[in-house]
């Protein structure tokens, strides 16, 4: 049997540390917007690369996101971790550096954001952004597999 049960605050953050892909959730006239990214975790903040489009269309009108992570290996088996927060474009040069150094790291290449260009009636430039997540809250959730108690077996009475 498993059950599933809180993380404490230390261990989310642990595996925000650990983990580099999440789905991102933004909200655009409370209609919900939802992405995969990769992202990097200094301890506190979270920083996303993304192109321009539509998370950061609206991002710059609502800021408030929501990010989850996870780490499955089976149904039974699973740590995922909730980030609730604000994001915001990074224009200052000097952070955008560091930012993206850490990025790198886990995405050298930046895919998805750095891919083909999308070619339809319109061709859509790679303009890079790039943005810092103030989590306001992070909290997380794993399964737990508890040992089940052996059933007691009756002797049978000899009479």
């Amino acid at each position: 049997m498993i059950e599933i049960e809180e993380m404490r605050a230390s261990e989310a953050r642990e595996v925000l540390g650990q983990l580099d892909y999440a789905h991102l959730a933004v909200a655009e006239d409370n209609i919900p917007y939802v992405v995969p990214v990769h992202y990097a975790f200094d301890g506190d903040d979270l920083f996303i690369y993304t192109t321009e489009g539509k998370k950061a269309d609206i991002i710059r009108v609502n800021p408030e996101i929501c990010l989850q992570a996870e780490e499955v290996e089976d149904n039974e088996n699973w740590r995922s971790v909730m980030v609730s927060g604000t994001a915001e474009q990074i224009t200052d040069e000097d952070s955008k550096q560091k930012a993206l150094d850490l990025l790198l790291k886990i995405n050298p290449r930046l895919t998805p954001a750095i891919s083909i260009r999308w070619i339809d009636s319109w061709v859509r430039e790679n303009i890079e952004v790039i943005y810092r997540i103030t989590p306001r809250s992070i909290t997380g959730r794993r399964t737990v597999k508890r040992s089940q108690p052996t059933p007691m077996m009756s002797t049978p009475k000899v009479a």
